[in-house]
């Protein structure tokens, strides 16, 4: 594991006992909207404290669930027990993923990939392991387009990564097309810096 990912797990780590209180950018019903897109074998990169597993619908024959924070794990446990499809839940690094190529047939991330250190690495990951027909759901916050609310982001950055831990300035959208995923569509959702990407392998 690379320095920067172990300070992110730590800050993650710190951070899962008030994480659902911070977690306020995805409301119910767009979290509801987003799964009901995932079926099959789904994997869920950066799980977190679970917010999402309650979500997936009966489309999904099982969900595996992987994050870095072991701290976020122990709260999505709790919440696995809430999920229509059974769960499995794993300890593992979105960049260095121990699944075979091709075992998903929907993998989904939701505000994730700003606090991957190495985000098209990681979404490259999300490639390989998912199926050649499969789905790619991704909800990120990502830069703003604004010029100046863009430059203010910038400047921002370093301190929320240090105190919060994401990234807020990351291109989110040009970085699953230099992974090589190829993008079916873009939504914005209520504000041009919370995106919907659904892409394909």
């Amino acid at each position: 594991m690379d320095r920067e990912t172990e300070k992110t797990r730590k800050r993650y780590n710190r951070a899962s006992r008030v994480y659902d209180l911070m977690d306020r950018m995805v409301k119910p019903e767009l979290r509801a909207k987003v799964l009901s897109q995932a079926q099959g074998m789904v994997l869920e990169v950066g799980v977190g404290t679970g917010k999402n597993l309650p979500y997936y619908t009966d489309d999904c024959i099982g969900v595996t669930g992987i994050d870095l924070s072991p701290g976020m794990l122990s709260k999505a446990k709790a919440r696995a027990q809430e999920a229509k499809a059974l769960v499995k839940l794993y300890e593992m690094d979105a960049q260095n993923m121990e699944f075979p190529d091709d075992s998903f047939d929907t993998v989904v991330a939701t505000c994730v990939f700003c606090s991957v250190s190495d985000p098209i690495k990681g979404l490259r990951e999300i490639r390989r392991v998912c199926k050649p027909n499969g789905k790619i759901i991704l909800l990120e916050h990502v830069r703003s387009d604004n010029p100046i609310l863009g430059k203010i982001m910038d400047i921002l950055d370093p301190l929320t990564v240090r105190f919060i831990g994401p990234h807020i300035n990351r291109r989110t959208v040009a970085n699953v097309k230099a992974a090589g995923l190829g993008i079916r569509r873009v939504e914005d959702q209520r504000s041009k810096i919370l995106k919907l990407i659904v892409a394909k392998p």
